[in-house]
């Protein structure tokens, strides 16, 4: 049997493979219950061009005095903030790694405000 985490790998590996084989930047997220991460990741996969999380303190204080970064309005920060600074690297396309989590909630809502910004997937 399979823990959950197991079971997540398995469905990210997948579409690892396949963006791999298109040679394109990756935009990858990853959420725990306290905070969601943005990472762009340069096509070979050996470069890290950009990264974006509600555990930066710049970010925390635009979260108020709580700072929680589990919510949809943080995701929504995360994905302006990762789209703005892959563009100044110069990164317009990505292809969307959402690591074996559903499209759903913290996550959808963080690619939505990237395409916003104008990162294209």
């Amino acid at each position: 049997m399979l823990s959950k985490k197991q079971q997540r790998l398995r469905r990210s590996r997948q579409t690892r493979i396949r963006i791999a084989t298109q040679g394109v930047a990756r935009l990858t997220v990853n959420r725990t219950n306290l905070h969601i991460y943005a990472t762009v990741i340069s096509g070979d996969g050996a470069h890290v061009i950009a990264t974006a999380s509600t555990a930066e303190a710049e970010v925390r204080k635009d979260l108020g005095a709580a700072g929680k970064g589990g919510n949809v309005t943080a995701a929504q920060i995360i994905g302006t903030r990762i789209a703005q600074k892959a563009k100044a690297a110069g990164v317009e396309k990505v292809a969307f790694d959402r690591a074996g989590f559903a499209y759903h909630g913290r996550v959808k809502a963080l690619a939505e405000a990237a395409r916003e910004a104008g990162l294209q997937f």
